[in-house]
């Protein structure tokens, strides 16, 4: 049976993406573990999956001083010997990583087996464990054709982000009776990532009497961030998170205001819904949201408001032109190469994986 190793993880965008090919590879009759950290959120994410996770040590790679520094390379080193053993037991065909420090390990103890090695970048510029693992992987997929640029030529395929199948069979009537909400007015979808966006939130709230006139709306606001004194109100509808009701949720959505991790927009984009982009700042971040939506609102996806920018007139200004032009925006979406990568990542796969053993 044909066996593959994934790894990758530190943050959801890290992980969500591996889930789109395990269920596709598992239709395919391939045999599947994670090599993750012990208190990452892959873990949780990947033990939720029935696939068995193992964990190995790793340092953080960080772009700023710290006495830390001085010890996590140890922890890298510590992790390249457990990564070792455990891919001499497993003895996979192929290793998958989607990034984060903990592939540094796993990906250079691959490559010690002699386990080809195809790793995923999703940002328009390449993270700090993509570029220090580079030279061992066979092929690095990326997301943005504007990331080809950053990695070596010979090694580049520009596939567009896996999708999970179970975003695009979401109902839009399901998801306007979880709402309690109506098919004759639009509905506005709000999202702010995982722990929800105290800027963008505020922002709607700010201007949820001018908005209630155009639309319903949807607000995933972040945990402890539901603000009951506007629990009673018509067509506004708060969650801290979601996640089974997702899929329902967007597909009764005709616009998405959020933020721009690759993850969520390329979602977006293969569902076809017109984005109002609010990428972190710079302070807040490495600046690869904003990147990303940028090359978004070039390629004719979304249009972009910076938080610097950001407040109730703003959001109402932007969120007109989103409106005005949402049949150019959806046009475009679904004339996009990269809607999904799947297909493509499942045949690189398949390419360079090791032959029977």
């Amino acid at each position: 049976m044909k066996k593959i190793v994934f790894t990758g993880g530190g943050t959801a965008g890290h992980v969500t993406p591996n889930l789109a090919l395990m269920a596709r590879l598992r239709s395919q009759g391939w045999e599947m573990e994670y090599i993750g950290s012990r208190d990452g959120i892959e873990h949780e994410i990947i033990r939720h999956e029935g696939i068995p996770f193992h964990h190995v040590s790793s340092g953080k790679l960080r772009r700023y001083f710290d006495l830390k520094n001085f010890k996590d390379p140890f922890k890298v080193l510590q992790g390249i010997a457990e990564a070792h053993k455990l891919l001499r037991r497993i003895k996979p065909h192929i290793v998958f990583s989607k990034g984060g420090f903990v592939a540094v390990p796993v990906i250079l103890a691959s490559r010690l087996n002699g386990i080809p090695v195809i790793s995923h970048e999703s940002d328009l510029t390449p993270g700090l464990a993509n570029k220090i693992t580079m030279p061992f992987v066979s092929r690095i997929c990326v997301t943005f054709p504007e990331t080809m640029k950053f990695v070596r030529s010979d090694k580049a395929e520009c596939t567009g982000l896996p999708i999970r199948e179970t975003m695009l069979q979401g109902k839009p009537l399901r998801g306007l009776s979880l709402c309690d909400f109506h098919s004759q007015k639009p509905v506005l979808f709000v999202m702010g990532g995982s722990l929800g966006a105290q800027r963008i939130n505020q922002a709607i709230r700010e201007s949820l009497d001018a908005l209630l006139h155009q639309f319903q709306i949807i607000h995933i606001c972040g945990k402890g961030h539901v603000d009951s004194s506007l629990s009673q109100v018509r067509g506004y509808r708060q969650f801290e998170y979601v996640k089974d009701e997702l899929p329902d949720l967007l597909a009764s959505a005709d616009i998405v205001v959020s933020r721009a991790g690759s993850t969520s927009i390329f979602e977006f984009l293969a569902l076809r819904k017109p984005m109002l982009l609010i990428p972190l700042s710079r302070q807040a971040s490495r600046g690869d949201q904003i990147l990303n939506a940028e090359s978004f609102e070039k390629m004719g996806y979304a249009r972009v408001l910076h938080e610097e920018d950001l407040n109730a007139d703003t959001l109402l200004q932007r969120l007109g032109e989103v409106q005005e032009q949402r049949s150019e925006l959806k046009e475009r979406m679904a004339s996009s190469p990269f809607a999904s990568g799947t297909d493509m990542i499942v045949q690189l796969i398949e390419k360079h994986r090791l032959p029977g053993r």
